[in-house]
This record gives C-alpha cells, sequence and structure tokens, in this order.
C-alpha cells in the first residue's frame, strides 16, 4: 500500500472506510472507495468484524481527469503515475504501448520489482535502476531486475 505511485495513505484509508462507498466484497475482502479531488482512492479491508480492520492493499484510479488537474493536490505527474499504474494492472497479460506512449512520469515508482518510468512518444516504460524495457505488467512480474 505504500508503494510509490499508490497515493494511499492510513488516514485516506481509514477516510475511505468510514465515508466511502462500499463496493463489494470479493476473494480478498471487502472494497471501500472515496473520491477526493477528482481520484478515487480503493481499499481493501481483510477483517470487518474487529474494531482494527485489516488493511489487504490499496490503490488509486483517475475518476475526473478535469477536477484532478485543477486540483492542487496533484501534479500532472501524480495524474500519469496513477493512470499508467491502472492501465497496467488492468490489462495485466497484453502488451499496451498505446496506452503508454501518452503518459509523462518522470518520477520512477515501483512495480513488479523495477523503478519504471517513462517520457511522452514511449511504448514502453523503462526500469530506472537496471534499464530494461516492457509493454506489460506481465513482463514487469516475470523479468526480475538486473541492478538488484
Amino acid at each position: 500500500m505504500r508503494q510509490q505511485g499508490r497515493y494511499v495513505t492510513l488516514p485516506l484509508a481509514g477516510d475511505a472506510i468510514r465515508n466511502g462507498q462500499l463496493r463489494w466484497n470479493t476473494s480478498d475482502g471487502w472494497r471501500f472507495a472515496v473520491v477526493r479531488d477528482g481520484v478515487r482512492f480503493v481499499v481493501v479491508v481483510g477483517d470487518t468484524e474487529t474494531p482494527s480492520p485489516v488493511l489487504v492493499t490499496g490503490w488509486t484510479e483517475v475518476a475526473d481527469w478535469d477536477t484532478a488537474r485543477e486540483a492542487d493536490r496533484w501534479s500532472d505527474c501524480d495524474l500519469h503515475t496513477i493512470r499508467l499504474r491502472s492501465d497496467l494492472s488492468e490489462h495485466r497479460d497484453r502488451q499496451i504501448p498505446g496506452r503508454i506512449r501518452p503518459r509523462v512520469v518522470t518520477r520512477p515508482f515501483e512495480i513488479g520489482g523495477h523503478r519504471v518510468r517513462t517520457a511522452a512518444g514511449e511504448g514502453h516504460v523503462e526500469c530506472a535502476d537496471c534499464g530494461a524495457r516492457f509493454r506489460s505488467k506481465r513482463e514487469l512480474c516475470e523479468l526480475g531486475c538486473d541492478s538488484r
């Protein structure tokens, strides 16, 4: 949950649980979602029967691009990072150069053991540590980072 590029903090997780919408129960737990400044924060809670819920994971999605861009809270790099992470996760097994190409992510974030970034027009993400290039999350997760 605390990986760079997820933007979910413990206070935001608490806000989603207390004030957010209960989305659905899946095998990984109950999902709560709240939208703040154009970005949806989703947290998965594994144990809701105790006063201290167990957070399984959390992530962000751009709910409204225009609202998010107008908010002081988000930089363009933040929004491109959120969108890129979402696209890679949503299309895990497919190469997605068309979805990567418009993204500008200059601040590397971790995914699949790599710290990746990309520039406008590039149809791949590149690991800041080992230099390897990837077009899908599956590739990122299958090939380890040579620099570690």
